[in-house]
């Protein structure tokens, strides 16, 4: 078993940053990746970034590619995307997700664990 918990949402202005955390316990030793996905109201869960546990290769989707930067603190168990320049259309609730085999990063079904999720919410 593996628990996620997010925390670091909040409102914030268009243009500033947040960053996200995601404090990983339990089985820890078979994560794969780690990912962050959001989800707007009514829309569909869309991939966000990934990163691989061991080796750090990371992913991005190309809305935000440039601007979010995922990392991991294997010691601390902790997985962090830092939002930079944000949009209004980056409001979601985001969610931080393991993934225990390898797999598509890009695709939530492959995930075998999820948070509770955070709200991040960016006026204009």
């Amino acid at each position: 078993q593996v628990q996620l918990v997010e925390s670091g949402g909040g409102l914030v202005q268009a243009g500033g940053s947040l960053r996200l955390s995601c404090a990983v316990s339990g089985r820890t030793s078979s994560n794969y990746a780690m990912g962050w996905f959001r989800q707007a109201l009514g829309k569909e869960r869309e991939f966000v970034a990934a990163i691989t546990w061991s080796g750090g290769r990371t992913y991005y989707a190309d809305s935000v590619k440039g601007r979010f930067t995922i990392s991991r603190d294997n010691a601390e168990s902790t997985v962090y995307l830092q939002m930079n320049s944000l949009k209004p259309e980056d409001t979601a609730v985001y969610y931080c997700a393991s993934s225990t085999f390898p797999s598509i990063v890009r695709i939530p079904g492959n995930y075998n664990y999820w948070g509770q999720g955070t709200q991040v919410t960016v006026s204009s």
